[in-house]
């Protein structure tokens, strides 16, 4: 494992954010959502999120979730990825096996937080 500095983990933007629209994303490599999340002052953004096979969109809709925001938009298919939703990448289990991959777990706050809140 790298370690970094307290000054490094400090340049990452991690904020709350409630996800207001989910649409499938086919065009993505792996099976994939394209998210609008509301981040409160911090504005409306969108995120392409491998979720598919783990979240229904009926799951992720209205959902608080914690995300990177100052990373640079990433253009994913045809879609610009604006933010970095994070989630617990799980190793384990027939899914992973079968797939190469794991089951996620998304990162959220245990009580409502208030939208664009930063994580500290």
């Amino acid at each position: 494992m790298k370690r970094i500095t307290i000054e490094d983990f400090e340049k990452v933007e991690m904020r709350v954010g409630r996800i207001i629209a989910v649409q499938d994303f086919p065009k993505a490599r792996k099976p994939s959502y394209r998210l609008t999340i509301d981040f409160g002052p911090y504005g409306i953004k969108r995120s392409s999120a491998a979720l598919r096979l783990d979240y229904t969109p009926a799951e992720l809709l209205g959902r608080q979730i914690v995300a990177v925001t100052n990373f640079p938009p990433r253009q994913i298919a045809d879609f610009m990825s604006e933010v970095l939703v994070l989630g617990v990448i799980e190793h384990g289990g027939a899914r992973a096996q079968a797939e190469g991959g794991g089951r996620i777990v998304l990162l959220q706050p245990d009580k409502e937080a208030e939208l664009g809140a930063r994580i500290g």
